[in-house]
This record gives structure tokens, C-alpha cells and sequence, in this order.
């Protein structure tokens, strides 16, 4: 469009300086030699040829200014049917794209529209075209994901080769082992923005994976049914803002780095407090010149000793007692992409109210960290100690069978409730270059091994619960563009129980996924 509005322009503006000056030469060159009177005639012509000259490039000149105001109100037009969002720095800096996007087709518009003005327009109307996605509201909508392939060799046995979480007793014939492929950690997500509320920016956002089992004869459980992993609805202010939905425990930010556990997080069972529950949570945040400061508190869905494979959704432990688990966490960062630094602590307690009727209290304290060693180089994890963190993850669970649901709930669960738990996970994460990285990481989940042996004797069943979970890994990762991702990892797998020689399992894996 730019060059259409300055092509009269480039024409006129030589033309006419040729012709004043052409025009004042010939009146210099009057003064200084008169002419006889036989050119007088001729000069008098010449001059009224300037003079026309002059009133038709006014006129093109004229009819240009027309065009460029005609191609303003166009443009204007297009953003305002369109609805294309600019941004408030793209507005701050650019003062005559404010003015068009606010009075839109009037004719108080600037001369000259600069060119950072057309290339901020051109990369709205661009990503407008790009991200548009049909909703029943006004408002943006963004669709996001990975398609996701893992294909994985396993030696010794998991208790589950797509999202394997720790090792478990192998079948009695001496070859263990197995090779298989999956998609069912592939990722697919919304995220919405919505109006200003209270002078509060809205917005929403879900995620769903696959790995919900579908058992049947034709494949039913390599490709697996859709399944909800978060949804949240965040209200966002200046320096306080208000989320609620199904996420990770806000006192966990930290995630390792693995495509082979992606749907279920690394260390899910060593360590890595993941486990998606309904929260709502405030933020604060303290602005300083360099860091920021932020507390956040908030009231959780304990979801600790429920049995996962029941159909029947009846009320946990934590629901039983009437009262949400109660968190708060303080953490503060240096507010820079390279070598950002954040240290974080969390307290969180939790009413438990069991089905013999005996009430407990879960309590617990968390770590969390990532910071720079080198420019290359970065450290991140987590660390907790408490009783009753069960249901948040980080440690290996205990199989129940259908016929034990009822002890489970009044005898076993109680016990674990009180035994003390320890956990937490580290990674060193090496990045060579914008398209290669390399992760070494290592993570614990681990009970009281003391309380856990004196239990025992009254309940056999306590001695099939690991006492603890220790995973290793180590994986490269490959960005050849933005949106392809490639990745080989090894991972080992040592599960312990009060008696008995420890479970040993690893797995290679590759991981290959484009991203949308």
C-alpha cells in the first residue's frame, strides 16, 4: 500500500522544482539581457506554458492528498471491522497509529504514515490472520499443541510404558522387557482473552491429552481417549491478579525437562509435587528496580488417598473434613530472560478426615529454585518434608485391588497419612545453542522407612508400599525451527520396598513432535 500513496509523490515533486527553476532562470536571464521585441511574444508564451505546468502538477498534487486520505479511511475501516488488537507499546510509541485506530476515518490524520507504523500493522493483520479462530464471542481465541510420537525400549517392567512413573516387580520368566511406540502424550490446547473486568484483563485457557485408557481388541489402548489436564480462568490487575481452575499446585512452578514424560511430568513419582488440583489462588507482586517479589496464597482440592480406579466419586479424605488445604507461597526473581534467577518457599496445610473417622492433619514445607551456574548453564528443582502429601504427587503409589477398596480406606490410608514423606528432584540443564540442549536430572520420592517398618506388622498390606522411588535421566534435545522438536533420552528407574531387593528398570526412548 506504502508505495502506491508515494509513487504521485516521487513523480511531482521533481517535475515541479524543473519548472520553478526553469521558470526562475528564464526570468533571471530577462533581467540580465533583454530580449528584442520579436522574442517578447515568445516569452510571454513560454511563461503561461510554465504557469499551466504549475496549476496541473497542483492539481495531481491535490488529487494525491485525496488518494493517501481515500487510503487512510480504508485502512482504518479494515482495523475497525477486523477488531485487530494493538498493543499498548506499539500504541505508546507510535502516536499517529493511535490516533487512526481511535478516530478512525476523519479527516484529522497525520501527513506521513513512518514505516515502523506499516510493519507493527502489517504483524497484527499477519498474526490476526494466523491465530483467528471462529468462537461465539468477539473475542481472540488461540489454539496450541504438539502431535507427539515416543517411541521407547524398556528393560525390567513399569507400571506403565507410555507415562512410566517407577519400577514394579517383574513377571516370573526371565526375559523382561518389551518396544513399543505411542501418540497418546500429544498435547492440544485453548486459550482465550476476554474483556475488562473491575479494570482486570480476563482470560481462559484447557488443556487435554490422551492417555485415558480405552481397553478393546483393535488398539483401543495405544491410542486412548481424550482426557482434561488443566483449565483455568485468570483475572490479571497491575500488581495483583486471581486464578482459579485444575492446575499444578501453585507451590510447585518447577517442571523438569523430558519429552518421554510430557502429559505426566517427569519425577511424577520421585520427587515432583504435579498433581493437577482445583485451586483458586491470589497474587501479589512487589516491583522493584531490578527483582520482584511476589506472595501467593490460595485453597485447594485435597484429592490425597482417593482410589483412582474406582467409577464411584465419592468424597476424599480431604473433602470429608469440610475444609480445603490451605497454601501460601513467597518468591522472588531478577526479573531477566538471560540468567533469570527465582528461589521460592511454601508451606501448605491440610484437614484430613478419614472414613473410620479418625482426623488427621497433613502439613508440609517446599523449596523450589532456578538459577544460572554459568552462561550456559542452569540449576532448577524442588524439595518437601511433611505427612500426608499423598495426593499432591512425588511419590510412588500403592497398587489397590477392587476386593481392598474398603480396607484401603479405613485401615491403610489413615497409616500412610501418618508417616512422614521426604522428597524432591534436581536438574542441570546445558545449552549449547538456540537449537540444542542437553538435560541431566535426577529425583526422590521417599517414605519414612522406620515408621513404614513398625506398621507393617499390623497390616501385611503396608509391606507392598515403596518405601522409596529414586529416578535418573538424561536426554538431548533438538529445535531445528520453532515448531519441530526432537529428542533421545535414558532413564533409569529403582524402586524400593521395606523388604525385599529393590525393582530396577530403564527405558531408552526418542520423542518427535511438531508444535502448532
Amino acid at each position: 500500500m506504502r508505495p502506491i500513496i508515494e509513487r504521485p509523490l516521487r513523480l511531482c515533486v521533481p517535475a515541479v522544482c524543473a519548472v520553478l527553476f526553469a521558470a526562475l532562470s528564464a526570468r533571471a536571464q530577462g533581467r540580465t539581457n533583454p530580449v528584442p521585441g520579436e522574442n517578447q511574444a515568445d516569452l510571454g508564451v513560454r511563461i503561461e506554458v510554465l504557469t499551466r505546468s504549475i496549476e496541473q502538477m497542483q492539481g495531481q498534487l491535490e488529487e494525491s492528498r485525496l488518494q493517501i486520505q481515500d487510503l487512510r479511511r480504508m485502512l482504518a475501516d479494515v482495523l475497525r471491522t477486523q477488531a485487530i488488537p494493538l498493543p499498548s507499546t506499539a500504541l505508546d510509541e507510535h502516536p499517529s497509529v493511535r490516533s487512526e485506530v481511535q478516530n478512525p476515518g476523519t479527516d484529522g490524520l497525520p501527513a506521513h504514515i513512518a514505516e515502523d507504523d506499516w510493519q507493527i500493522l502489517n504483524a497484527r493483520v499477519e498474526e490476526h490472520e494466523q491465530v483467528k479462530v471462529e468462537s461465539s464471542s468477539k473475542y481472540r481465541l488461540k489454539i496450541s499443541g504438539i502431535a507427539l510420537l515416543n517411541v521407547f525400549d524398556t528393560s525390567g517392567q513399569l507400571d506403565n510404558l507410555d507415562v512410566a512413573t517407577f519400577a514394579v516387580e517383574p513377571p516370573p520368566y526371565p526375559r523382561t522387557g518389551s518396544l513399543g511406540a505411542s501418540f497418546r502424550q500429544s498435547l492440544l490446547g485453548l486459550r482465550g482473552t476476554g474483556p475488562t473486568v473491575f479494570g482486570a484483563s480476563t482470560s481462559a485457557d484447557f488443556q487435554l491429552d490422551f492417555l485415558n485408557r480405552a481397553a478393546g481388541p483393535y488398539g483401543g489402548v495405544a491410542a486412548g481417549l481424550v482426557g482434561l489436564r488443566t483449565a483455568r480462568l485468570h483475572f490479571e490487575w497491575k500488581k495483583f491478579s486471581i486464578t482459579g481452575g485444575l492446575e499444578t499446585p501453585f507451590f510447585s512452578p518447577n517442571s523438569p525437562t523430558s519429552y518421554l514424560s510430557l502429559a505426566v511430568p517427569a519425577f511424577a513419582a520421585a520427587g515432583n509435587l504435579w498433581n493437577w488440583t482445583p485451586e483458586i489462588r491470589a497474587e501479589r507482586r512487589f516491583d522493584f528496580t531490578s527483582s520482584e517479589i511476589k506472595v501467593e496464597a490460595g485453597v485447594l482440592d485435597s484429592t490425597a488417598y482417593s482410589v483412582s480406579s474406582s467409577n464411584l466419586r465419592v468424597p476424599t479424605p480431604g473433602e470429608s473434613s469440610r475444609q480445603p488445604s490451605y497454601a501460601v507461597r513467597v518468591s522472588g526473581n531478577n526479573k531477566m530472560e538471560d540468567g533469570a534467577i527465582s528461589l521460592g518457599v511454601s508451606g501448605i496445610y491440610s484437614p484430613l478426615r478419614f472414613a473410620n473417622g479418625r482426623l488427621l492433619y497433613a502439613s508440609g514445607a517446599i523449596a523450589d529454585w532456578k538459577f544460572p551456574l554459568l552462561a550456559t548453564l542452569q540449576l532448577s528443582g524442588a524439595f518437601f518434608s511433611g505427612k500426608g502429601l499423598d495426593g499432591f504427587g512425588g511419590l510412588a503409589l500403592p497398587s489397590v485391588q477392587p476386593q481392598d477398596y474398603g480396607h484401603y480406606l479405613y485401615a491403610i490410608a489413615p497409616m500412610l497419612a501418618g508417616i512422614p514423606v521426604v522428597g524432591g528432584w534436581s536438574q542441570l540443564k546445558f545449552t549449547l545453542n538456540n537449537r540444542s540442549e542437553f538435560n541431566a536430572a535426577g529425583g526422590l520420592g521417599a517414605r519414612d522407612s522406620r515408621h513404614l517398618r513398625a506398621a507393617t506388622p499390623f497390616d501385611p498390606f503396608l509391606s507392598l508400599v515403596p518405601s522409596s522411588n529414586r529416578i535418573f535421566f538424561f536426554n538431548y534435545v533438538f529445535r531445528p525451527r520453532g515448531d519441530l522438536v526432537f529428542s533421545a533420552e535414558y532413564r533409569h528407574f529403582h524402586t524400593g520396598e521395606i523388604s525385599g531387593l529393590p525393582y530396577v528398570a530403564g527405558q531408552v526412548g526418542l520423542a518427535a513432535g511438531f508444535l502448532f
